[in-house]
């Protein structure tokens, strides 16, 4: 499995799964922005260091998460007796991308077990992210995404079983730096239009289409690689 491949399936997932993320994380981006200030909302060039800082500690919290994932993987890796644990590896991710695209196309909603477990953690987590609130500066948003970066969400625990299987800290944060990326234009924009693409993001064709995405990267994984 090359590492572009992955790395690329895991922006795709970010850009076409942010369209499941809109229910979760636009609550949130719209929490942040009706804290502000009315001089702030009212102007999207106002709004950009908040809408940026925000997502800037969203994604580090990734980050952080995909460096832990992919050092227990490596660590688990080297304790197994696999003969070649990258394949089993590439197996586990492949059939993880195909859940996950199941589940942003509402086809199969096997991942919510994972929020479910999620939930128990973020209970501890969600009353520091209060504290953030209202947000009258860029860090307080800062500080808001690092810690709604935790928030349970089933999309973010599909890339981090990918992050897991990366055999490495470095490429376990590298993956959910793809990831993250991903999410921004979606995450970004929402901040700042109306509720018309909400809408048209959360309607199942639109889901559907951008799950059958998803699978179709799912599905290259297990294609044989030239390196």
């Amino acid at each position: 499995m090359t590492t572009e491949l992955t790395l690329f399936s895991a922006f795709i997932a970010g850009l076409v799964g942010s369209v499941h993320c809109i229910g979760m994380c636009g609550g949130i981006v719209g929490l942040l922005t009706m804290s502000l200030p009315d001089n702030v909302r009212q102007s999207y060039l106002r709004l950009i260091p908040y809408l940026l800082t925000y997502n800037i500690g969203r994604i580090s919290s990734y980050i952080i998460a995909g460096v832990l994932m992919g050092f227990l993987g490596a660590q688990f890796s080297q304790m197994l007796p696999l003969e070649n644990p990258r394949v089993v590896a590439m197996w586990v991710s492949g059939l993880f991308m195909i859940a996950l695209g199941l589940y942003i196309g509402a086809w199969w909603q096997a991942l919510t077990v994972l929020e479910k477990g999620g939930s128990y953690l973020w209970r501890k987590i969600e009353p520091l992210g209060r504290r953030f609130l209202p947000v009258k500066h860029p860090l307080q948003a800062l500080g808001l995404g690092l810690v709604w970066g935790w928030l349970p969400c089933g999309l973010v625990y599909a890339i981090l079983v990918f992050a897991l299987t990366s055999n490495s800290a470095w490429n376990g944060g590298l993956l959910m730096l793809a990831f993250g990326l991903g999410t921004l234009p979606m995450l970004l924009t929402m901040g700042a239009t109306a509720q018309w693409f909400t809408q048209f993001a959360q309607k199942l064709i639109v889901r559907r289409i951008a799950g059958f995405v998803v699978i179709l990267f799912g599905l290259m994984i297990f294609l044989p690689h030239h390196h």
